[in-house]
């Protein structure tokens, strides 16, 4: 009998330590985003619970401008990082630089539930946001409101100061919308006639805004009547209460998306961790806590988003259709960083 009771104690010890071992041996994961209330929300709504469902440590470093830090990472060879969030055009941009891992299908297999203009061989689209009209209930009401941005442009029908953002993308897209080049005809973007149309509208713009919240405080405040803004911006000055309405017709849809640096100390579980962050069921996860939309459609037939809910979001389905989808490799591109260089002498002439 106390040769039964040795040997269980010995397998209960051998079990203890077993399970002590694998928890020591849990194997890290650094995932980096812009930090902030998006990076909270993502935390809650996604990569906690992907890290827990892959046993995995997670790990989360934070900077709004990571495209130089992956780069001395990179080419150094001493990579701490493993899965960054970046804006699509950083991905294109590492991609050609050989920044970033190329992605493991067979480990990620939620990728082919993403729409093939949402990803690559290296990156994978993530989440979305989008650039609107916005507008002040108490300049304009009813019926009379402007709807498009032409009517933005038309300064006569409706008067008012105006806003647009102090970077060229995507304000030449929306300068070309404005002109009446139709959504899916605007790339390659038409660099000259998008600033013959912003020269139209300079005299008459406000403000050159140059950060989100800058955007938000001149509607809100309504020291402008309408404006160039992202939605999250737009619905956040609603919910505290300021007359402000926008519409997802003619916005600009943009994206982020993941990517796993080149040299990846963990390159096996970051690719997991990919295929966990994008899983239809996490993603819907995130707009119930933040104005960001899931880049996996799927996320809207999980009956986690309800449909009110649903009405707000950048990427719902009926709302995408109204939009037009930012190209970040046309602003990778060469044609794209030149516009970038000539956007600064534009803002600056007077």
């Amino acid at each position: 009998m106390s040769t039964l009771r040795t040997t269980a104690f010995q397998l209960a010890s051998l079990a203890l330590f077993i399970g002590s071992a694998t928890q020591a041996m849990a194997e890290d994961i650094t995932f980096v985003s812009q930090g902030g209330a998006y990076q909270e929300a993502q935390s809650k709504a996604i990569l906690e619970s992907a890290a827990k469902k892959l046993g995995l440590t997670l790990k989360q470093d934070s900077s709004p401008k990571a495209y130089p830090i992956i780069k001395t990472q990179v080419e150094s060879g001493k990579v701490t990082w493993d899965v960054v969030d970046l804006p699509t055009g950083d991905c294109i941009r590492g991609e050609a630089e050989g920044l970033f891992e190329k992605l493991d299908l067979a480990l990620i297999p939620n990728a082919a539930q993403i729409p093939d203009s949402l990803k690559d061989e290296y990156s994978v689209g993530y989440i979305s946001y989008s650039t609107v009209l916005a507008y002040r209930t108490d300049a304009f009401k009813g019926a009379d409101v402007p709807k498009t941005w032409a009517d933005f442009w038309d300064t006569k029908k409706y008067p008012g100061q105006r806003s647009l953002r102090n970077l060229p993308r995507p304000t030449l897209e929306i300068a070309l919308l404005a002109d009446g080049v139709p959504m899916d005809k605007l790339y390659p973007l038409d660099v000259d006639r998008a600033f013959r149309k912003l020269e139209q509208i300079k005299p008459d713009i406000a403000t050159w805004w140059t950060s989100g919240g800058q955007s938000a405080q001149l509607i809100s405040d309504g020291e402008v009547d309408m404006i160039q803004a992202w939605n999250g911006r737009i619905t956040a000055v609603q919910a505290a209460g300021a007359p402000v309405a926008f519409d997802y017709n003619q916005g600009v849809l943009e994206t982020n998306s993941l990517c796993v640096l080149k040299g990846s100390p963990h390159k096996v579980a970051a690719m997991k961790f990919v295929n966990e962050a994008i899983d239809a069921k996490l993603q819907a996860a995130l707009p119930m806590i933040i104005d960001y939309g899931p880049l996996n459609p799927e996320a809207f037939k999980t009956g986690v988003i309800p449909a009110e809910r649903e009405a707000k979001l950048p990427s719902a389905p009926g709302n995408i259709s109204r939009q037009a989808l930012l190209s970040a490799q046309w602003w990778a591109s060469e044609a794209g960083v030149k516009a970038e260089e000539r956007w600064l002498s534009f803002v600056q002439k007077k």
